[in-house]
């Protein structure tokens, strides 16, 4: 049986990939704090802080082998302690990365090769293209020819602790006027936890190598409001609004309070469309958004479509821009 040992598998799509590789039929075993819950059913929880020394003892004693081990860490002293504590018990290493590593976001199309952001002997700390930048360059540099790097677009899909996707179909479901940016131009590209949580297991089954961009196609956004607003079956009012005014107002892009998600500027033009035929060749496959956005509209009712979020216009706060763009 195949040995998977997942760092993390406690949290959102650390969760997926070990459920999934259960269900694959693998052994698996999730090293992790369990601060974000406890590992899905049939895999083992070995609790452990991957801060503290020691941290890696249970899982990399001499004996001890596995066939894949999954990196979700972006810390790091998180990755470097786990490759100097694994990297010589693993057979396939996969690292979850992110797009976000990419130098330049307005090349359209752009693939697996495109340039990396730079990055010194250690990321700046609040940095999250240099911290994966850096964790795919020292991977590399320990694990030679048994890593395969992973760089998702935006994930989403059921539990999503950002907010930034199920924000839009909880806000069209509360219906009235909703503020949203102007669309001409601007592109959504996702992929759902469940695909890529699949891939990842079957990259891993196949010893797959090297990096690979794990997203669905290029979407304009008025394409994915609009789905949004089917998922809900309600009938809102769109409020199309300029950046500059929505920035002269203190609205955020991309993610985050005060946010509106997955806006971004028009000179990104090629962050959220990435070229994926790379994943498509490796047997990566991305649903179709209406089912997505359904199974998001499901958990943002299960949730409650009023919670606080993470990202997002709090309801008073489009209400004030609302007001504001009427005087």
């Amino acid at each position: 049986m195949r040995k998977v040992l997942v760092l993390g598998g406690t949290g959102w799509l650390g969760h997926e990939i070990a459920r999934q590789a259960v269900a694959d039929g693998a052994e698996v075993t999730c090293l992790a704090r369990g601060s974000a819950g406890g590992a899905p059913d049939g895999a083992a929880l070995v609790r452990s802080d991957r801060t503290r020394p020691g941290a890696y003892d249970a899982v990399a004693r001499a004996d001890h082998e596995w066939d894949e081990v999954v990196e979700l860490a972006t810390a790091p002293d998180l990755v470097g302690g786990a490759l100097a504590a694994l990297a010589t018990r693993a057979r396939h290493w996969t690292l979850i990365s992110s797009v976000s590593v990419h130098a330049r976001d307005d090349e359209p199309g752009a693939d697996e090769s495109a340039e990396l952001v730079a990055v010194g002997e250690r990321p700046a700390p609040d940095d999250y293209a240099q911290q994966k930048a850096w964790a795919e360059r020292t991977s590399a540099a320990r694990l030679g020819d048994r890593l395969l790097v992973v760089r998702p677009s935006l994930v989403v899909g059921p539990g999503d602790p950002s907010d930034r996707f199920g924000t839009w179909p909880a806000r069209m479901l509360r219906g009235g006027r909703v503020l949203v940016p102007t669309t001409e131009a601007r592109w959504v590209q996702v992929i759902d936890v469940a695909d890529l949580a699949a891939w990842v297991v079957l990259a891993g089954r196949d010893r797959l190598l090297g990096p690979v961009t794990a997203a669905g196609e290029p979407l304009p956004l008025a394409e994915v409001l609009e789905e949004a607003r089917l998922a809900a079956g309600t009938d809102p009012e769109l409020v199309p609004v300029d950046d500059a005014w929505l920035l002269e107002h203190d609205v955020r892009w991309w993610a985050g309070p005060r946010s509106l998600p997955m806006w971004l500027p028009l000179e990104a033009s090629g962050f959220a469309r990435r070229g994926t035929a790379a994943f498509r060749a490796a047997g990566g496959t991305a649903r179709p958004l209406a089912e997505t956005m359904r199974r998001v509209r499901d958990d943002e009712l299960a949730r409650g479509v009023d919670r606080p979020r993470r990202s997002g216009l709090a309801p008073d706060e489009e209400a004030a821009l609302l007001r504001e763009l009427v005087r």
